[in-house]
């Protein structure tokens, strides 16, 4: 049953729509995380200057976060969109998904990422992580493919780390 899961989310062929979908999903996001994030302070335009190593570091985050976390909280969470499932008992599963999403941010500070653990259990950023949790769900049930979720999921990260604040917010003492 996982095996087919994981093929049919690796391998769903993805149309322009489904790409047009999840833009829209994307800038759905930003227009909503974009205001809050400058109003609250918790974004701020932060360039990071871009080194050989910085490369290294925006494909690992295509890696982890974004393929790993999407792997475990889309596809072997959640019912594959191809698969015969009422809407209910998909919202269902997509709410389970989503709020161990949620816990798994403080959790994984805590235990495997001790830089984050400030960061990490502050009330905005568990609500951005929600959103993201939300669109990254929008998006796989819309296309049922793997790919749409994990590239939403790197730019979000990668553009709030290197643009908008996120690696200093990361390397403060306390948060």
């Amino acid at each position: 049953m996982e095996l087919t899961r994981l093929i049919d989310a690796f391998l769903s062929p993805i149309s322009f729509q489904d790409c047009y979908l999840s833009l829209g999903v994307l800038l759905s996001y930003g227009l909503i995380v974009l205001p809050i994030g400058f109003k609250t302070g918790f974004l701020q335009w932060k360039l990071t200057k871009f080194s050989a190593w910085k490369f290294w570091q925006v494909l690992q985050l295509f890696i982890m976060p974004a393929l790993i976390e999407e792997l475990i909280f889309r596809v072997l969470l959640l019912p594959h969109p191809l698969k015969t499932i009422n809407n209910i008992q998909w919202l269902l599963w997509a709410i389970l998904s989503l709020i161990l999403f949620i816990v798994y941010h403080p959790l994984n500070a805590k235990f495997f990422y001790p830089p984050g653990k400030g960061l990490f259990s502050q009330p905005i950023f568990l609500f951005f992580a929600a959103l993201l949790g939300i669109a990254c769900t929008i998006s796989y049930k819309i296309t049922g493919s793997i790919w749409t979720s994990v590239i939403i999921h790197w730019l979000i990260v990668v553009v709030w780390l290197f643009l908008l604040g996120g690696k200093e917010k990361l390397n403060q003492k306390s948060v």
